[in-house]
């Protein structure tokens, strides 16, 4: 018998992107320490894989597709929550796409695809969430960044950009929501790199998946033989991602935790 209250009991909460790495580690968690998970991805397919490893744990889980860019999509996943909960109490905007090109090879159409899901994606979920938290009198936010909007990095242009803005975005959300008495706080995670399958899009990924005969080893030979340059795992981050959502930061709101083992500063 557990004994300690758990982190999230009773809360209802929606993570995007919850198909796979970081969404899906954070669903799983989210889950343990006893919220109504919503999980979401827009392929339906892996977000009901997903809702089944947390059935099979005895936790509650509601597998839903929702396209982050469409806005429709978001509006229907919010009122079936309101609907069978009266509330939402947590959101996490955490569905992200990736595209490594140079400039002089990235089209216009690729370039909006990315900020599309990155930024977009973020504006329309808080935006969203925001109402579907009133009837609760607050909630919490959580967007994920990255490091890449910290520091530049070459051929990911577009990637770098959204999540610079993603990070200005939860300063202003929270400022506004915080001035309008709501309750509602939006805060910000930026993770270094991280282990998850968007990395195998990347064809220099790929590249060295067949150079070292492995992902594994591939994640190894990025990240050197210094372990503060070691890669996080998708736990790791869903731990972090877990405090910002819980009551245990309810002072804090506009805040970005850098997850970096120091070297951004």
């Amino acid at each position: 018998m557990n004994f300690f209250p758990r982190r999230l009991d009773g809360k209802i909460a929606l993570v995007t992107g919850a198909g796979s790495g970081i969404g899906r580690a954070t669903a799983i968690l989210m889950a343990r320490e006893g919220a109504i998970v919503w999980v979401s991805d827009v392929e339906a397919d892996t977000a009901r894989q997903v809702a089944e490893e947390i059935f099979a744990e005895r936790h509650v889980a509601q597998p839903v597709a929702l396209d982050v860019t469409r806005e429709a999509d978001w509006q229907a996943v919010l009122s079936n929550i309101l609907a069978q909960h009266g509330r939402l109490d947590v959101l996490v905007n955490n569905a992200g796409l990736a595209q490594d090109r140079p400039l002089g090879q990235m089209t216009l159409d690729a370039w909006r695809g990315t900020l599309a899901v990155n930024l977009d994606g973020a504006f329309l979920g808080t935006t969203c969430a925001i109402e579907a938290m009133k009837p609760g009198h607050g909630g919490s936010i959580v967007n994920v960044a990255s490091v890449s909007g910290i520091r530049p990095s070459p051929g990911a242009a577009a990637y770098c950009t959204s999540k610079a803005a993603v990070r200005m975005f939860t300063r202003v959300a929270a400022i506004e929501c915080a001035d309008a008495n709501t309750g509602i706080r939006v805060n910000v995670v930026t993770p270094s790199g991280v282990k998850t399958p968007m990395w195998k899009k990347q064809e220099f990924f790929q590249h060295l998946i067949q150079q070292h005969g492995g992902a594994e080893e591939a994640f190894s030979a990025m990240s050197g033989s210094a372990a503060s340059h070691q890669f996080f795992s998708p736990d790791e981050v869903a731990q972090t991602i877990l405090y910002l959502a819980s009551d245990e930061s309810a002072h804090l709101t506009g805040a970005e935790i850098v997850l970096d083992r120091g070297h951004t500063g």
